[in-house]
């Protein structure tokens, strides 16, 4: 059993990761704080063998937090930004978790945890690999100073912008989020999403018609370009 603490300043990103914590049974979570200062004291007391640790905290990071313990438990870094991936792994963490995670990605930072914690504890290993996946039905994504909650179902298209990505939902509005439509496509393709065109990825459930190159949702008609044509088409049985 490894014994952990989450460290992070968004409480959305703690109720995640508390969540995928009590999906594993070789977890067993201590506490969580909402800022690195307080966890100094509690980490340099008590047995802590795995910290959840965000990067980018107001006032003191999670960088400024590793060199401030005393004890140096295993580190798992999660952050919105991969600006300092190979920073994170120059202090020795043993992985790297870009927001929004996938509890796929999670449980994949956490075996190699075990891994690195009781080599020679293969049934625990063995636990974890076999630990229930459940099918995340929703993703977060940053949009100024917060992480927002994005259910697939209630996405309608995200549009690409150079840098930013809009994403619409059945509310009429949109979030603008920093993440590349690359991403958003890998994430979402087998959540019922396709890409048609360079700028455009789309839920397929909310497409109303086909007209000629277009795809009718809502009240936008949306680009469907050659490059895409054939694939697109071809999955919708077209």
């Amino acid at each position: 059993m490894m014994k952990c603490v989450i460290i992070d300043d968004e409480p959305l990103a703690v109720d995640l990761i508390k969540e995928f914590v009590s999906k594993i049974d070789s977890l067993e979570l201590v506490n969580t704080f909402n800022n690195a200062i307080d966890a100094i004291s509690i980490i340099n007391q008590s047995n802590v063998d795995l910290i959840f640790l965000d990067i980018e905290m107001p006032h003191f990071s999670g960088i400024d937090f590793i060199n401030a313990i005393d004890k140096k438990p295993l580190i798992i870094f999660t952050t919105a930004y991969s600006d300092y991936a190979v920073e994170g792994f120059n202090l020795g963490a043993v992985d790297y978790l870009v927001k929004p995670i996938p509890f796929h990605r999670f449980l994949k930072s956490v075996i190699r945890a075990q891994q690195i914690f009781s080599p020679q504890n293969t049934a625990a290993t063995t636990t974890l690999i076999s630990a229930p996946e459940i099918e995340q039905d929703f993703m977060f994504v940053r949009a100024e100073y917060e992480n927002v909650k994005l259910n697939f179902a209630d996405i309608l298209y995200i549009e690409g912008l150079k840098d930013y990505v809009k994403i619409y939902t059945t509310d009429s509005k949109y979030t603008l989020t920093l993440i590349s439509l690359i991403k958003l496509e890998n994430l979402l393709s087998s959540k019922g999403f396709a890409r048609v065109h360079r700028s455009y990825i789309i839920n397929i459930k909310h497409v109303k018609s086909i007209q000629k190159n277009k795809a009718v949702i809502a009240d936008k008609r949306i680009p469907i370009s050659e490059s895409y044509k054939n694939s697109f088409f071809e999955r919708i049985n077209l």
